[in-house]
């Protein structure tokens, strides 16, 4: 069967697949569409077994809000030379969009929609893999419900995207505070919505890193006292290269390891507890300070929390909702 450039075109609008491809995938399907599809597909499965092991750290994140419904979601590749790519973008936002018409709520419901070209997104994005020789996945999909949803796309680079909701309308607040999100990071709206067992964790931590801390503080000081630098002797290897330099002789490296286990032992068994729980409660309150949204320094003006800034505009103006997802480690 002949293969015709109105075939090639037809081909490219059903699959979204480059011009090279989907001409090899007619040529060898005899310019049968329906074989030169499952080809494109075929090949994209194989590629994505293939690189079943790969990491997708690069990618392309969008957000989007309609009528009540905010989402954002990210599809996630190998590189940034494909995930900069017009093609992937464009694909990036098709399935966006019709996980916002469908409102999905979760991301096995976006893999099944159907594409405006009849194809299902888990196939489409199979086929891009196949396209690029990239491992692909969706990931990160998130939602909110209701009105008075800001989206904000970082610098529009499409790798870290926010979504605040406010519970009455106030896009100035809300954009301000969807920057908020992305520059801060916070982990939870307010002090009352942290889960427990993150605070249990925060305590636990708090607790030990204060022990650590009072221990340490009188071994210094121990030290100090017998002529001893401590950062001289804060390590075996520390030991060791500055008594090879001549900074400290055998002996101190000797009184320094008495010194540390004596006192290490003896300050560790009489600890106040009144003092490590309240400086392990101030640890916990700088936690919330600094993790909770509305409770954060504002990015715009470091005298207002956010919640001091959304109150300047109106006293009854809060976040009720938020979200943040970011390809790049933070």
């Amino acid at each position: 069967m002949a293969i015709t450039m109105e075939s090639i075109k037809t081909l490219r609008a059903m699959t979204g697949a480059g011009l090279a491809d989907v001409k090899k995938a007619l040529t060898e399907a005899d310019g049968d569409m329906d074989r030169a599809k499952e080809i494109l597909r075929e090949r994209g499965q194989a590629i994505a077994a293939k690189r079943s092991d790969r990491e997708t750290s690069n990618g392309c994140v969008l957000v989007k809000a309609v009528d009540g419904f905010a989402a954002m979601i990210a599809l996630k590749c190998e590189t940034d030379f494909v995930a900069n790519g017009a093609d992937y973008i464009a694909l990036t936002q098709e399935i966006l969009d019709a996980a916002v018409a469908a409102k999905a709520k979760d991301i096995e419901t976006v893999k099944e929609l159907t594409l405006a070209n009849g194809q299902a997104v888990s196939a489409a994005v199979t086929e891009r893999s196949g396209v690029t020789g990239e491992k692909m996945e969706l990931d990160g999909y998130l939602f909110i419900e209701g009105d008075n949803v800001s989206v904000y796309n970082h610098m529009n680079k499409n790798v870290l995207c926010t979504m605040v909701q406010t519970n009455k309308p106030a896009e100035e607040q809300a954009h301000a505070v969807a920057m908020q999100v992305a520059a801060m990071k916070p982990v939870a709206l307010n002090q009352e919505s942290v889960p427990q067992s993150v605070i249990d964790e925060e305590i636990k931590v708090a607790v030990e890193k204060t022990k650590q801390e009072q221990v340490q503080k009188a071994v210094d000081n121990a030290l100090k006292k017998a002529g001893i630098n401590p950062a001289h002797v804060d390590s075996e290897d520390h030991m060791k290269s500055n008594q090879d330099k001549g900074w400290i002789t055998a002996e101190d490296v000797a009184k320094a390891k008495e010194i540390i286990a004596t006192v290490s032992a003896e300050k560790a068994a009489n600890l106040p507890e009144a003092m490590i729980q309240n400086i392990a409660k101030g640890r916990l309150n700088k936690f919330f300070k600094e993790s909770c949204l509305l409770n954060q320094e504002f990015i715009q003006d470091s005298k207002l929390s956010v919640a001091d800034y959304l109150k300047a505009a109106d006293k009854e103006l809060t976040v009720i909702d938020f979200k943040r997802f970011s390809l790049q480690a933070d």
